[in-house]
C-alpha cells in the first residue's frame, strides 16, 4: 500500500473552521465527491485538523498513479463544484483543483528504516 500526506491551511476564522469541519461530517458531504474518491482508487482518506491547518493522509493500492488519478478525479460529477465550495473555508487561489490545494509532504523521518 502507499501512503500519501497532504496539507492545507483554511482561512483563520473561527466560524469558517467550524463550517469547514461541519462539510465533511457524514451527513453534509455531498455523496458524489466520496464516490468519486473511491472510483479512481483511493483505498482510503483521513483528514486532521489543528487550528486552521489541515493534515491528510490518503492510502491506495501499489499501482497508484498519483497524478493521473487527480486528473481524472477533476473530471467527475460536482468534483469542481465541490472544490469552488469549499474555496470559501480554503487559504487557496480562486479555481484551484483538489491538487493544487493540498501540498505534498516529504517524510524526513521514518523509525524503521
Amino acid at each position: 500500500m502507499k501512503r500519501y500526506c497532504r496539507t492545507m491551511d483554511l482561512k483563520d476564522n473561527p466560524e469558517l473552521i467550524a463550517e469547514y469541519v461541519k462539510r465533511h461530517s457524514p451527513s453534509e458531504a455531498w455523496p458524489e465527491i466520496r464516490q468519486g474518491i473511491r472510483e479512481v482508487g483511493i483505498l482510503e482518506m483521513e483528514i486532521y485538523i489543528l487550528d486552521n491547518r489541515l493534515f491528510m493522509i490518503v492510502e491506495t493500492p501499489l499501482d497508484f498513479k498519483w497524478e493521473t488519478a487527480m486528473s481524472r478525479l477533476a473530471t467527475l460529477p460536482r468534483q469542481q463544484e465541490w472544490e469552488d465550495f469549499m474555496a470559501i473555508f480554503q487559504d487557496c487561489k480562486e479555481g484551484d483543483t483538489g491538487n493544487e490545494k493540498w501540498k505534498m509532504m516529504e517524510r524526513m523521518f521514518y523509525l524503521y528504516e
